[in-house]
């Protein structure tokens, strides 16, 4: 049976407000929608694109009353943006972003169907319920209801869901930036994805804040050598030049880096728990993974460079010899260092292979101290008291690079209270990616009462 449509708050919009589900609801209902919208970037445009689920948040924000902006840098590849007037105008706007495509997914590597958006042990199942239509979810519910209610912003927001950035953000925030940056004009701040979910440390839980993350180096290498018969002696031969390069940048251990946000963390690992993980520069990886079990590998490579061969290239034919060989190596680098690593890549490589940058991306320390941070920690610390923020680094990256092209400082901030078993950190960009219905629910809590307090 239908219920009575409830009251019209003061101020709400009676076109928007109504019988509608709560946030906490609404946000599974989202996520589930955009799950079962294949996204799929696979870096070379011939994904579905982006297009359908644009179409869908564009709706979900029409609905109350807010005029979303649709751009598409090339057909199919479509990014949403809004602006919600604050209660101050004289303010700088934040911008909350999301991106919605996702990396491919087998079928058949997946316990269910990774786009059919099923809930299984309590759990939304698909490719994005982590990386990141969990937090295009809870932003969009938690803008709705807000509206709905009539309630306002203390200052402009500016939401924007964009294409792209599984490859880089090239056709997604990068555009946007270059093409229509008057759609961030007066954003001093924004949040986005991986940060402020929990993890457990020695019992008690702590939420991981993201206020740095390392810059990106996609490489190609490519080695050239003799042509010729595959019968033949030939001291010149491509491949065997690439493989050589590639196995030494494949097996280099990089130096220890701390940057200052890790110390930060390290510092607050110690305070709460009594483990000393960093001694001068050197990290006690054990104990590391003792402490924060799959989580760690993110953390680990949040002290040295990284540069992981991905994609091997060679040859046509068994007997013969190519004159060209081509490898992709996927480097991220900390705060500072991108000279360093590109040095060294080019060392390891060796003379007979050249290196170059095919998309390349900035680092980023935002430091964890302001308005904005206070705002997340405490959104977090109301709704479970007993629990610990942290500041961390970030391994991978973010559209917040292209933001910080305008000044923007950037911040990880999608907010979710996790099982303690749940390999959270793990099922990025992996197989059986899911998000508890709970985290979902907690998310749209704790990001309304972040919206208040920023």
């Amino acid at each position: 049976m239908r219920r009575p449509a409830a009251p019209v708050p003061a101020g709400a919009d009676p076109s928007v407000a109504g019988d509608h589900p709560p946030a906490t609801e609404e946000v599974v209902t989202i996520c589930r929608d955009l799950l079962r919208m294949d996204t799929s970037n696979f870096g070379d445009n011939s994904g579905p694109g982006e297009r359908q689920a644009a179409e869908y948040v564009a709706g979900l924000l029409s609905e109350v009353q807010i005029e979303p902006q649709v751009f598409e840098s090339e057909p199919g590849r479509t990014s949403v943006v809004a602006r919600i007037p604050g209660a101050d105008a004289s303010r700088p706007a934040l911008l909350v972003h999301g991106h919605l495509d996702v990396v491919p997914a087998q079928k058949e590597d997946w316990q269910v169907d990774p786009f059919s958006g099923e809930v299984v042990d309590d759990c939304l199942w698909g490719r994005g319920a982590v990386d990141m239509k969990d937090m295009d979810a809870i932003i969009l519910a938690t803008v709705r209801q807000m509206l709905r209610e009539g309630r306002r912003p203390p200052r402009d927001i500016v939401l924007a869901f964009m294409a792209d950035e599984e490859a880089g953000g090239v056709k997604g925030s990068h555009w946007l930036v270059d093409n229509h940056p008057g759609l961030f004009e007066g954003v001093d701040e924004a949040v986005s994805e991986v940060g402020g979910f929990s993890v457990e440390l020695q019992g008690r839980r702590t939420y991981l804040l993201q206020s740095a993350e390392k810059g990106i180096a996609w490489v190609r290498l490519t080695a050239r050598g003799r042509a010729g018969h595959g019968s033949q002696v030939n001291g010149d031969n491509a491949v065997t030049h690439l493989a050589q390069a590639v196995a030494r940048i494949g097996a280099h251990q990089w130096p220890t880096v701390v940057p200052a946000t890790v110390r930060a963390f390290f510092e607050g690992v110690h305070e709460q728990t009594g483990v000393q993980l960093l001694t001068g520069d050197e990290v006690d990886v054990e104990k590391l993974r003792e402490l924060f079990g799959t989580t760690a590998r993110w953390l680990e490579a949040t002290v040295q460079n990284t540069a992981n061969p991905t994609v091997l290239q060679a040859g046509y034919k068994h007997n013969v010899i190519p004159g060209q060989a081509s490898a992709l190596v996927d480097c991220r680098y900390l705060p500072g260092q991108r000279d360093a690593l590109m040095a060294t890549l080019t060392e390891l490589a060796g003379e007979h292979v050249t290196v170059e940058v095919l998309h390349g991306d900035v680092a980023l320390e935002a430091g964890f101290e302001g308005g904005l941070v206070q705002a997340m920690r405490q959104s977090l610390l109301e709704l479970d008291p007993g629990a610990a923020v942290l500041p961390y680094c970030l391994s991978g990256g973010t559209d917040n690079k292209a933001f910080s092209k305008l000044g923007i400082k950037g911040y990880g901030f999608a907010p979710l209270k996790l099982p303690a078993d749940l390999d959270f950190a793990g099922m990025f960009h992996s197989v059986d990616e899911r998000v508890p219905l709970e985290s979902l629910r907690f998310g749209v809590k704790a990001f309304d009462r972040f919206l208040q307090l920023s």
